[in-house]
C-alpha cells in the first residue's frame, strides 16, 4: 500500500534552530553538520511554499543579560559569555539560505522545546494545523524536544531525517557518541515514542 498523501492544508513545516550562531563555519556554537543538512531543508521550503503550505521557525535565543538563560548558562560557555544566541544579534538570526520569507513566523524560543513559553501552538491551532514536519538541529535535543512537546499537545509529528543533524558528543560519564550515532539514537527514540520518520525524497513525493 502506498503512503498517504499530505493534507497540506493541515500540515506546517517547521524549520529549527537553523541559525547563524549554530551553522556558519567559525560559530561560536558551530554544528558543521547543520549546514550539511541545509540542500534538504531547501527543497522542503521550496515545496512547502509552492503549495501554500504553513512555513514556522524556531530560534533560540536570549536576551541581553541572561535573565531567561536558567540552567543554559552552566551548559553552554557561549551562550553565558554573551558571545552567542543573543536575541536581536546576527548570530542569532535564521542562516540566510533558508531565511523567512516575510509572513513565515519566527518563534523565539528560550529552551529546548519550541511548544514551551512560546506561542507556537496558538499559531498552530489559527492556522488549522494537525501534523508539524520537524528539520532543523540538534536532533537529540531541539528537534526531539520540540517533537514531544507537540505529542504532548496533541499534534502528529513527523521528523525527516536526512534534513536534522546531530554534533559529536564527548565523553561526559556514560562514554563519547558520533553525532553519526546520536542522530541515529535520537530518530530511534522519536519513531517509538512521539514521531513518524521519512527521508526527504519521501516527504516529496508524498506532497499533492
Amino acid at each position: 500500500m502506498s503512503a498517504p498523501v499530505i493534507d497540506v492544508a493541515r500540515t506546517a513545516v517547521l524549520v529549527i534552530d537553523m541559525q547563524n550562531d549554530f551553522v556558519e563555519e567559525g560559530a561560536p556554537l558551530e554544528f558543521p553538520e547543520g549546514r550539511r543538512v541545509i540542500p534538504a531543508i531547501q527543497k522542503i521550503l521550496a515545496a512547502a511554499r509552492d503549495r501554500k503550505m504553513p512555513v514556522v521557525h524556531a530560534a533560540h535565543v536570549h536576551r541581553a543579560g541572561g535573565a531567561d538563560m536558567g540552567v543554559h548558562r552552566e551548559l553552554y560557555p557561549p551562550v553565558a559569555a554573551g558571545e552567542a544566541l543573543v536575541d536581536g544579534e546576527r548570530g542569532a538570526e535564521i542562516h540566510p539560505e533558508l531565511a523567512p520569507l516575510p509572513g513565515e513566523p519566527v518563534i523565539k524560543k528560550h529552551r529546548y522545546n519550541a511548544f514551551y513559553a512560546t506561542d507556537l501552538e496558538i499559531i498552530l491551532r489559527g492556522l488549522g494545523v494537525e501534523t508539524v514536519v520537524l528539520t532543523g538541529m540538534t536532533t537529540e535535543c531541539c528537534v526531539l524536544g520540540t517533537a514531544r512537546g507537540a505529542l504532548e499537545r496533541g499534534f502528529r509529528s513527523v521528523v525527516v531525517s536526512d534534513a536534522c543533524a546531530s554534533c559529536d558528543y564527548p565523553d561526559l560519564g556514560a562514554g563519547a557518541m558520533s553525532a553519526g550515532e546520536m542522530h541515529l539514537a535520537a530518530l530511534r527514540v522519536m519513531s517509538l515514542t512521539s514521531s513518524r520518520l521519512v527521508g526527504a525524497d519521501e516527504f516529496l513525493s508524498r506532497l499533492p
